[in-house]
């Protein structure tokens, strides 16, 4: 019988589906199957923000771990920064794509209540974007391919974080993949939120999951920032203003292309999006191999202008409409 815990809210209407379907005969198994895959569709093409959001923070959502297991060979792992310590929220390290030598750097939030308080929460310290920056210059050294999967709610916001120089360490990051002599592929793989996210995304291209999210902050911080109240209407409000999901920011220049995932979502079908992932990513390295260390410096430079530009173009046309609605929010 099928589980309510395995349904988001929005997805109740399929579970009914399901439950019908499980004490049905076989022909009319079939019918329900077909009105689920219908139902399905209308649902996930109609989402709102937050529930995007939920979707993106799914806890059976492939992560950055599930991603190296599925598409990179013979990866090994680096650990520490060879000034404090190692960050389990960092996974760093190097292997093969398709043959090709890459470094691999992504956000791992953990999957048991053990490892997620060993990984916290996939919320990263100092010393893992320090470990991160070993495998920058690494891979602009060499000029191997750099690969990143972004997936946190941000950098670990903590005292400890900030004595040992958290505001730091993001910055060199920043830095570090800004002059990059090696092809930049940042995959935006759950949520990306914040400077913590950004230490990871400064790239030539930057994908997206058709239900991921990417914000310079969560809803839920946005909400007690401007109404001092998270609400649910609240965090709903800042969801939708933020505009952080994968086709507003294909809208805005942002991100480069959206990659389509399974139906229900990356987490019903994890190897299904893996392989839609590892497509995408071929196709792009294949380009960006053919450029030299300066056309990628300049290709990267010409993307995160071009952000800009779209923003402002963007505002104009509809400044007025914004100005409103920020009214009608407030």
């Amino acid at each position: 019988m099928p589980n309510s815990a395995d349904y988001m809210d929005f997805e109740q209407p399929l579970r009914e589906l399901d439950l019908r379907a499980a004490q049905a005969d076989p022909e009319t198994r079939r019918e329900l199957a077909a009105r689920r895959e219908q139902l399905q569709a209308e649902i996930f093409a109609n989402l709102s923000a937050i529930d995007r959001v939920r979707l993106a923070r799914h806890p059976g959502r492939p992560q950055t771990l599930d991603y190296v297991g599925a598409l990179i060979t013979d990866f090994v792992e680096v650990h520490g920064d060879r000034r404090f310590g190692d960050d389990g929220a960092i996974v760093a390290g190097l292997g093969y794509f398709k043959r090709h030598p890459v470094a691999i750097v992504g956000h791992q939030r953990g999957r048991s209540t053990a490892d997620r308080i060993k990984r916290n929460f996939g919320r990263p310290n100092p010393e893992g974007y320090r470990k991160a920056a070993r495998l920058y210059e690494l891979a602009s050294r060499f000029r191997i391919p750099l690969i990143t999967f972004i997936d946190t709610q941000g950098a670990e916001p903590g005292i400890g974080a900030e004595e040992r120089g958290q505001a730091e360490a993001i910055a060199r990051n920043l830095e570090l993949m800004a002059r990059m002599e090696a092809p930049v592929i940042a995959c935006v793989i759950g949520e990306g939120g914040s400077g913590g996210a950004l230490a990871l995304g400064v790239a030539n291209v930057i994908l997206m999951q058709e239900y991921a999210c990417y914000s310079v902050i969560t809803p839920e911080g946005c909400a007690a920032i401007l109404w001092r109240e998270a609400t649910p209407e609240n965090v709903a409000a800042a969801a939708d203003a933020l505009r952080l999901s994968a086709p507003d920011l294909l809208q805005l220049g942002i991100a480069d292309e959206i990659i389509p995932e399974p139906p229900g979502g990356a987490h019903r079908n994890a190897a299904a999006a893996a392989a839609a992932l590892g497509r995408v990513l071929a196709r792009h390295l294949r380009r960006l191999l053919k450029l030299n260390p300066s056309a990628l410096r300049a290709d990267r430079d010409r993307k995160f202008a071009r952000m800009g530009a779209a923003f402002v173009l963007d505002s104009g046309a509809n400044g007025q409409d914004r100005v409103e609605k920020k009214r009608r929010i407030s």
